[in-house]
């Protein structure tokens, strides 16, 4: 049997954005304190997607990190993963998540489950030989719904409704032989309140 030792992998979602054209402000500092956030965690890369506000994310993070590599890659882009059937929803939400994932074309949801897939095997499950890995990904929304719908075995549709905020923290455990964790979640305690809760539909602040 092959040896494997612990991953933990560390998620974030890219700064604010003022289109696909990449950052804002606002988003250039979240990328900038998500990297003071993780400067003192032994991360061996930086993945990012290839949309310039993952891309631009990762660059600044990665800037605070001492010389950790940036490596792009197409399964930490922006797609959809997973689209349900109306039979496995909820009946009271149903209608609206498939309304939601109405546009999304037979092409994008062949090529999303496709990704998907690459995502799930390059970067959760143990990591192979003894050493322990930190790794960090900067996606997007849907792709952290996914990791996080996995991590908690959840059916495949729950990726559903996991939203995340910008530059927000998510943090999973994969050790073998114990079940996969979910240490941290959705965490903006590096970020003064101005820059919370952006990319997120409106909730109450004092959450």
């Amino acid at each position: 049997m092959a040896v494997r030792g612990s991953r933990y992998l560390y998620l974030a979602r890219h700064g604010e954005a003022q289109s696909e054209d990449g950052l804002t402000g606002n988003g250039r500092r979240q990328a900038e304190l998500l990297g003071e956030r993780l400067r003192d965690v032994p991360l061996t890369a930086v993945h990012h997607g290839p949309l310039p506000r993952a891309a631009q994310t990762a660059a600044l993070a990665a800037a605070r990190l001492d010389g950790v590599p940036l490596r792009e890659s197409e399964a930490a882009g922006d797609y959809v993963p997973y689209v349900p059937q109306a039979a496995e929803l909820p009946e009271d939400s149903a209608e609206r998540l498939l309304g939601f994932l109405s546009a999304t074309t037979e092409e994008e949801r062949v090529e999303g489950a496709a990704l998907a897939r690459r995502a799930l095997d390059r970067f959760t499950g143990p990591a192979p030989g003894e050493a322990t890995v930190h790794e960090l990904v900067v996606t997007h929304n849907f792709l952290l719904g996914w990791l996080v719908r996995e991590a908690l075995s959840a059916p495949a549709w729950r990726w559903l409704g996991l939203d995340h905020a910008n530059a927000a923290l998510t943090v999973i455990r994969y050790t073998p032989g114990r079940p996969t964790a979910l240490l941290v979640q959705n965490d903006m305690s590096h970020l003064p309140a101005e820059l919370r809760w952006t990319g997120l539909p409106a909730e109450p602040r004092h959450l």
